[in-house]
């Protein structure tokens, strides 16, 4: 009975709490309902009220445009209420019309009431007014925003827009302030100042910023001369007004400066850039640190380079400003490239893009800047352009280099007639220039050219990608650089080395200023050596004389050596000094050119303070410095010395491989059997399989005759000699068409039309194996190869500075003169009808050979004619051989280290391969001769041999002597001590056919000079294979003599014996 009752009562008061919460649902219903309906009846109303403004505002313009109501300033300023006060999207047409409305309303003669500018005139109306020609502006702002220039219906509104803008910010065309009016100007200017203001805190410069990147930044432009115009004059007039506050240069050069190339698309600068100085004040307010590396950050790497242009633009504009504040132009611009070059590095990860100035680093792509960085470049290049160059260097290019006359001319000694002639004609303008010193480098002009260095240094760091075209520029004075070594050789109490070394030791700005000076003096003279061909640097010489270049090479070989030696090349971290990469740079290209043609006297490039055996002794301590002298300039260390370095890495390596006879073990041999008559063949299909060890290896060769009877004679490394040498005197032979020779100094290079031997590139591996054995055991053989092509051996070609025509001579002579001539040719290159492609002669038919895809159809003009010329060179000594060379490379280098010839020059490497180009040392072949058959050194025969040879033959017959008797014309390179098998003569009895060897009877004969019968009919005979001379024991010396002389210009044969 309890529980019915208590669940009644729930029941209860659920019904009564469900009622109550229905009924205030429902009055919320209502009340909703209601504020629904309030806000429907508001917006419908609201519409109704838009509606009706609109058909007014409609109306109103309708009316003017038929002329039935006449338009004044009062009826124009209520209708823009009405349509500011209902402003959407919708009304651009009607805001359009309004805009129009306004301008003609002040184009009016004579008709104040018209002026819709007079309004603010009006006690009543000037506030309002005021607000609503803001909210106008302000509105034209907003649309140019989202207009796109290059479309012609939005260049219509762009310039319409910008109409009102340029109207109501300035009097100047107010008809208002005209005549008596004029003393109404300073009032309403500062209304004008007043709207800009308005306009500024809105984000006015940022609208212009868009305007002018939406129409500028693009391959071609889209807004016109007097668009652009208005802009920059609008964009000036806030700066004006507020007196070039620090605030407004800030959003100016924010906003417009950094718009690509914006000054270039300025036909006619506006008279206010001028007038205001305003390259001065930017360049005054960029000289505060803080400021210029807000304003970086601000723009960030790519906008900030836009801004360095634009500077440097008007820099090469206003050649006064420039000159008058050179020291802060100078100052801003090394900080803003400092920025650029720090902000590269910032960015520098896996995602990375490819700017065209910068390089690779992480940015976010923009198209628009992309397509006008081509501008920006063209901007950029006004800094190294002649004209600020002229002005930034102008303390340096003032500097008169000394005359000197002819009668005070003195010549060095070790120089041709033909360097002499051209010195003749260079010392007569000038002095030669070296280190005297008295400058004192903390001097006002000093700091300045050194700070003038910094900033060119910076821009080669910094734009990496357009490096190049610097480096021409600064070179295309050619006084600069003489006159920059010159005030070098000025600085500090005597000039050059010293002041430079403590600099290095010194971290202060000053030493780094110093130092960066130097550094850009040998970037551009490396650039400017390296792109001069031997006519301008030898005959000509352009920009250096031959003496400086012996002085400036001195000095740079010094400074190396003792950066390396004292060990101030790398900094904290383990990196090479970009000082250390410069300096070494040209010192290198200096001593290339040396190699290739001769320019400094004997001995120059050797330090004599570097004894080769402490440089040894630190070389086998493992030290670092004397590693870092072989890698860098081993041209310091005697040839002789290096050579012997050679030899005693090539001893090493056979060691470890267990190449050498040691008493516990001995080296493994390989034997091959050569025909006589099939000696390439048999060595060709024996070898060429064999691995490189077994190469470097024993090799014993057996010698089959053309009867196929096995040769007497037991190979001790001499028959293999005889071998070696037969081998490449065949494979160099050019009628067998692996290689040609070059005209006029017949040296060997690949043949381009090798190919017609189906296995020509096996061939060339073979013979470079070949060489390179030759080389490893010390065997000359008498090859002169072309240099360009040992260049390519030793992978000069891949060096950053290698030229292709620097090396023509070498191939051509000929051909490089008319090459040459082309770069000179003063006329039109295009009449000559030359394509870029080389027709050449091939077995009879004509073969084109296009040097660029396309080539043959493209004409050489005055603008291609450089490439044209770098193209034909490289095609000729590169791309015609490619596949020979890099073939004969492979099989070099798998016997050779490439990394041993590092320390060898192109020359020094022809004197390791074909022996020493010196004379012949009579007295060391004496001291080195070993005598059999009864022939000793006082016997009267050898007497008369050595007597003969030092008064009676000449230099050329005593080099026949040295082939006819080691089959190479030259003396080893480390003197006949180091001939293998060592030079020996032997007396004979019999001719070669007959001859058993040395017996007992014939010892005895030979040495008291017994004859069994006359041998005056018999000529000396030779076997090469041994360095062996095979002389009868004559009984005049007179018979010696001309049997000798016959036999070495007959070049007698020979069998072994």
């Amino acid at each position: 009975m309890f529980s019915v009752t208590q669940s009644s009562k729930s029941e209860f008061l659920d019904k009564a709490r469900q009622a109550r919460e229905d009924r205030k649902g429902q009055k919320d219903m209502e009340k909703s309902a209601t504020h629904i309906q309030a806000l429907v009846r508001r917006f419908l109303c609201r519409c109704r009220l838009q509606k009706q403004i609109r058909k007014e505002v409609d109306d109103y313009f309708q009316a003017s445009e038929i002329g039935t109501s006449k338009r004044n300033a009062l009826s124009i300023f209520k209708i823009a209420r009405k349509l500011l006060f209902v402003y959407r999207q919708e009304d651009k047409m009607r805001f359009e019309k309004l805009c129009r409305a306004i301008l003609a309303s002040m184009e009016v003669e004579n008709e104040p009431k018209v002026w819709y500018v007079s309004l603010a005139l009006s006690k009543d109306l000037t506030i309002p007014w005021l607000k609503q020609i803001k909210d106008v502006l302000w509105t034209c702002c907003q649309l140019m925003k989202h207009l796109k220039p290059d479309i012609l219906q939005d260049n219509k509104l762009v310039t319409l827009y910008l109409s009102m803008l340029v109207t109501f910010t300035d009097t100047l065309t107010w008809r208002i302030v005209r005549g008596k009016g004029e003393a109404l100007r300073p009032a309403l200017m500062r209304i004008c100042e007043n709207i800009m203001g308005h306009l500024n805190q809105k984000g006015f410069y940022s609208v212009l910023q868009i305007l002018l990147t939406n129409g500028l930044a693009r391959s071609k432009p889209s807004l016109s001369k007097g668009t652009l115009t208005a802009i920059f004059s609008l964009s000036l007039r806030p700066v004006i007004a507020a007196h070039f506050s620090d605030n407004l240069l800030r959003s100016f050069l924010l906003h417009i400066m950094s718009v690509p190339a914006v000054v270039s698309h300025l036909s006619v600068l506006t008279p206010e850039v001028k007038t205001n100085d305003l390259l001065r004040k930017f360049i005054l307010f960029l000289s505060r640190e803080e400021q210029c590396l807000d304003i970086c950050v601000c723009l960030e790497g790519s906008h900030t380079l836009c801004l360095l242009g634009n500077l440097i633009h008007l820099g090469y504009l206003n050649e006064k400003v420039l000159e008058e504040e050179a020291n802060h132009f100078v100052k801003d611009l090394t900080d803003m490239l400092s920025y650029c070059q720090r902000y590269v590095s910032q960015k520098k990860s896996n995602l990375t893009h490819w700017h065209p100035v910068l390089g690779w680093f992480s940015q976010t792509v923009d198209y628009g800047l992309n397509e006008s960085m081509p501008l920006v470049t063209k901007q950029l290049q006004y800094l190294w352009g002649v004209s600020v160059i002229r002005t930034l260097f102008s303390d340096v290019l003032s500097k008169k280099l000394e005359i000197k006359s002819e009668g005070s001319l003195t010549v060095l000694c070790f120089v041709s007639d033909l360097f002499k002639r051209a010195f003749q004609k260079s010392t007569s303008v000038r002095n030669i220039l070296k280190p005297v010193g008295g400058k004192r480098v903390d001097s006002a002009e000093v700091q300045k050219v050194c700070s003038i260095c910094v900033l060119y240094q910076t821009a080669l760091s910094t734009l990496t990608q357009i490096r190049l075209q610097i480096l021409t520029g600064l070179t295309y004075l050619d006084d600069l650089l003489p006159k920059l070594w010159a005030f070098i050789c000025e600085l500090g109490p005597q000039g050059g080395l010293k002041l430079f070394m403590e600099c290095l030791n010194n971290d202060t700005e000053e030493s780094k200023q110093l130092l960066a000076m130097l550094m850009l003096f040998c970037d551009c003279s490396r650039h400017l050596i390296t792109i001069l061909d031997d006519i301008e640097v030898y005959e000509e010489q352009t920009s250096f004389k031959i003496e400086e270049l012996i002085t400036i090479s001195l000095f740079l070989n010094t400074f190396v050596f003792k950066m390396i030696w004292e060990g101030i090349l790398e900094n904290a971290k383990g990196e090479k000094l970009e000082l250390f990469h410069s300096v070494h740079g040209w010192l290198m290209v200096l001593y290339e050119r040396d190699c290739r043609r001769r320019f400094s006297p004997d001995d120059h490039w050797l330090r004599k303070d570097l004894k080769p055996s402490l440089l040894f002794q630190e070389l086998e301590k493992g030290k670092k410095r004397a590693q870092l002298v072989l890698q860098y300039i081993p041209h310091v260390i005697p040839h002789k010395n290096r050579v012997l370095l050679f030899r005693n890495i090539v001893t090493k390596e056979k060691e470890n491989l267990g190449l050498v006879e040691t008493s516990s073990a001995s080296p493994h041999v390989t034997h091959i059997t050569i025909r006589r008559s099939r000696m390439l063949e048999d060595g060709y299909d024996q070898l060429r399989r064999l691995p490189a060890n077994s190469i470097k290896g024993v090799i014993r060769v057996k010698f089959v005759n053309d009867l196929g009877v096995d040769e007497a004679g037991i190979d001790q490394d001499g028959v293999f000699k005889e071998f070696l040498e037969e081998i490449i005197k065949k494979v160099f032979n050019p009628a067998l068409n692996l290689f040609k020779t070059t005209s006029g100094n017949e040296r060997l290079y690949p043949s381009p039309t090798s190919y017609i031997h189906e296995n020509h590139l096996q061939l060339f591996e073979f013979v470079g194996k070949m060489l390179g054995k030759a080389i490893y055991e010390g065997i000359v053989v008498d090859v002169p190869f072309a240099s360009f092509f040992l260049s390519q051996v030793l992978g000069h070609h891949h060096t950053t500075f290698y030229s292709s025509i620097d090396e023509l001579p070498s191939l051509d002579s000929e051909f490089y003169k008319n090459l040459t001539s082309i770069k000179r040719y003063d006329g039109d290159v295009g009449d000559l009808g030359l394509s870029l492609s080389y027709d050449e002669d091939v077995m009879g038919q004509l073969v084109c050979h296009e040097l660029i895809p396309g080539g043959k159809t493209m004409q050489v003009t005055n603008e291609n004619k450089i490439s044209y010329i770098h193209l034909m060179a490289h095609f000729r000594m590169h791309t015609q051989i490619k596949e020979q060379t890099a073939a004969f490379i492979r099989g070099f280098r798998s016997i050779i280290n490439p990394e041993w010839l590092h320390m060898f020059s192109t020359p020094e490497v022809q004197r390791l391969v074909s022996g020493d180009n010196a004379e012949m040392d009579l007295d060391d072949l004496k001291k080195h001769t070993v005598y059999y058959g009864g022939f000793h050194s006082s016997h009267r025969v050898i007497i008369w041999l050595w007597d003969i040879m030092s008064s009676d033959f000449t230099a050329e017959e005593r080099a026949m002597f040295l082939k006819f008797v080691t089959s190479c014309s030259r003396p080893p390179l480390l003197g006949f001590a180091y001939l293998k098998p060592p030079f020996s003569i032997r007396c004979v009895e019999v001719s070669d056919d007959q001859d058993t060897g040395d017996t007992l009877g014939s010892v005895l004969r030979g040495f008291f000079t017994i004859r069994k019968k006359e041998p005056g009919g018999r000529l000396p005979t030779s076997s090469t294979c041994f360095n062996l001379l095979k002389l009868p024991n004559y009984s005049k010396k007179s018979i010696l003599r001309d049997k000798l002389r016959y036999a070495i210009s007959m070049n007698t044969g020979f069998e072994l014996s």
